[in-house]
């Protein structure tokens, strides 16, 4: 195992350390219990955002902590659910008065975890669980589907509700709009490796790829000979397009996502190929995201993400953000 690490067991202290010394304009973060907190927080009389995960998605979550986004995100350590104390303390810490919506992804632990901390503080809490992935019914994490990449779009729209400063009903019904029209597939050509593991998470053939992997690792859909990137695009595309369903006509959001270790050349070829297969749907691209946001360590692989748009969907994934990872409008 070749890691930029010191010690397994403190990587994810580490590397909060990191984080706190690079962007003290936009975070503040707090080490016992871990939490990355937006840096102007508390803010007065605007409904928290509040997230959080295992870490080893980065920039997912603790990159989408800022204006117009996050007020503050939970780092478990390496795929591992974060602990209730955490996000007690993230709520308690950006409590401005008007309530807290939680965005959890559909983990069990997660939903444990955060169901748990809802009902130890005193703040209003509303909670929105995101199960976007098509790929399965039920994994070895999840009772249900499992919560990924449409979770960077719902907590850029939910954070824009908030920001213009919606109430907490308000923001929750939106955040139910983006996960009842999310959808999202992705495919693995290696492995990641978890550094207090050491070894890959599983086994893939150079001649093989995974689909519908989970961004821990978990077994995806199918395992079948590699493809060149038409057919990978294409494979992704259809039990997406299939699922909601999209069909002619529809405006959409596309989001083309690395797991970590595929270049930007070989996303962005893939973002054409999609773009092109929506166009031949009569699908409109009105909005687009294209990077590495929702990462599983150093895999190599892809995933796509369709939001169907509307008017209002559309204008709060144009509002302005500053955070880590995203920063447009201002």
């Amino acid at each position: 195992m070749k890691k930029i690490i010191n010690d397994p067991s403190t990587v994810v202290a580490d590397a909060l350390r990191g984080v706190e010394a690079a962007h003290p304009d936009l975070l503040t973060v707090v080490h016992d219990p871990a939490v990355i907190v937006r840096a102007d927080a508390p803010v007065q009389g605007k409904v928290a955002i509040i997230s959080g995960g295992g870490s080893g998605h980065e920039p997912m979550h603790g990159g989408l902590v800022g204006l117009g986004m996050l007020d503050a995100a939970c780092p478990g350590a390496v795929f591992t659910s974060p602990t209730p104390d955490q996000v007690q303390a993230a709520v308690e810490r950006t409590d401005g008065g008007a309530g807290a919506l939680l965005v959890v992804k559909n983990y069990t632990g997660d939903v444990l975890n955060f169901e748990t901390a809802g009902e130890l503080v005193d703040t209003e809490v509303r909670t929105i669980v995101i199960d976007d992935d098509v790929a399965v019914k039920d994994s070895l994490y999840t009772a249900g589907r499992r919560g990924v990449g449409g979770t960077v779009l719902l907590e850029k729209i939910a954070g824009a509700a908030a920001e213009r400063g919606d109430d907490l009903d308000a923001v929750h019904a939106i955040a139910s709009r983006v996960v009842a029209n999310v959808r999202s597939m992705g495919l693995a050509l290696t492995a990641p490796t978890v550094p207090h593991v050491g070894e890959p998470s599983f086994d893939l053939p150079e001649e093989e790829m995974e689909v519908g992997i989970g961004i821990h690792g978990e077994p995806g859909r199918a395992r079948v000979p590699m493809e060149n990137a038409d057919g990978i695009v294409a494979r992704l595309l259809e039990p997406i397009l299939s699922d909601l369903p999209f069909t002619d006509g529809d405006r959409v959001l596309l989001f083309t996502n690395s797991m970590g270790a595929t270049p930007l050349l070989e996303l962005y070829l893939a973002h054409g190929i999609a773009e092109r297969l929506l166009a031949e749907r009569g699908i409109t691209v009105e909005r687009r995201l294209v990077g590495p946001y929702v990462t599983s360590l150093e895999m190599q692989g892809m995933s796509l993400t369709l939001l169907k748009l509307d008017d209002e969907l559309r204008d709060l994934w144009d509002a302005p953000v500053r955070t880590v990872a995203l920063r447009w409008g201002l």
